[in-house]
């Protein structure tokens, strides 16, 4: 089991006193899979416990955009994450996503140069996945804008109606974690950043 006996955030530390057997062994689970993946914890699991219904409704809508009935594929979805935060400039989300891209794509230097300017590796993207970029840029930078032109753009890229609904949701997503993550401020962990950038070539 897992202390709560780190200060990750701006915000004051979980209590395991206020969550009930359930939540806590949501919780448990959840770093379970996260030793498993990555050989630590992601930091901001830890401080989200401090609401624990709305950390496992947070978890509960995550798993929702990621699962095997998904349209997108999780690297296009963790592409469209990296866009948003990179605009955002939430400093976390593009230290842990950055990392899971890394390691679906096994190229640290062209996750890199998106988490730079996405369109500094246009060449290196697929039709589709520079569309994505694209999309998630827009709606992060003119949400007032958004019109037909966005749909439109997507189909003619070759993405259906449940894959442009997806990237949609997808969008939204990250913009909705990168406002209320950089207000807590997690502390990023060490290993992210060095983690899945040594690929061979």
């Amino acid at each position: 089991m897992l202390e709560f006996d780190e200060q990750l955030s701006r915000l004051q530390k979980p209590d395991r006193e206020e969550m009930t057997d359930e939540e806590y062994a949501v919780f448990n689970k959840n770093v379970e899979v996260m030793e498993k993946n990555w050989g630590f914890i992601n930091n901001l699991f830890k401080i989200l416990p401090l609401n624990a219904k709305e950390y496992i409704g947070f978890l509960n809508f995550k798993n929702s955009l990621y699962n095997d009935t998904c349209y997108l594929t999780d690297a296009q979805k963790e592409m469209i994450g990296v866009v948003v935060s990179s605009y955002n400039c939430c400093c976390y989300c593009l230290t842990t996503h950055g990392d899971n891209l890394r390691g679906m794509w096994k190229n640290a230097r062209l996750v890199d140069k998106i988490s730079y300017n996405y369109r500094s590796a246009k060449d290196e993207l697929s039709k589709e996945d520079y569309a994505l970029c694209e999309y998630a840029w827009y709606v992060t930078a003119h949400p007032r804008d958004i019109d037909q032109e966005q749909v439109n753009k997507l189909r003619e890229a070759g993405f259906d109606d449940h894959q442009i609904l997806e990237a949609a949701f997808v969008a939204g997503f990250f913009n909705y974690t990168n406002r209320w993550v950089s207000t807590i401020a997690p502390v990023p962990n060490p290993g992210h950043y060095s983690h899945n950038r040594n690929f061979e070539d």
